[in-house]
């Protein structure tokens, strides 16, 4: 497997800044979404939608306080596909997978994201 995995490292990169609504420029015009956000012990939330349901999601996140570390991508036709980790002020937080589906002009119509803090991938 690789970790080249262009569209998901943007994502994420943006995600990261202090401009996270960056990614808003990344979505098609079919795009859907589903975030499942885990906090750990059995506590979560999801976070669902199309265009408006990704703003929504941007306007209650943290800005420019978790960094999220791709560990394994691949690229398997129009997909994307990584699992990964967010850090704190460099502390393990929470375990992620994430899909997203792209169109021919590379832009994500479907992304699936799903986080918890409960299993940890690193050794």
């Amino acid at each position: 497997m690789t970790t080249v995995v262009p569209v998901l490292t943007q994502w994420f990169g943006y995600m990261d800044s202090d401009d996270p609504d960056r990614v808003l420029a990344m979505i098609a015009d079919d795009f859907t979404m589903s975030v499942q956000f885990s906090t750990g012990a059995g506590q979560s939330a999801e976070f669902v939608g199309d265009r408006a349901g990704l703003v929504a999601y941007l306007a209650q996140r943290e800005k420019s306080t978790l960094i999220h570390h791709i560990d394994v991508g691949t690229v398997a036709g129009e997909y994307e596909l990584v699992v990964g980790r967010t850090t704190r002020d460099g502390a393990f937080e929470a375990s992620f997978n994430a899909t997203a589906q792209l169109d021919s002009a590379g832009a994500v119509r479907r992304l699936l994201i799903a986080r918890t803090p409960e299993i940890s991938f690193v050794r």
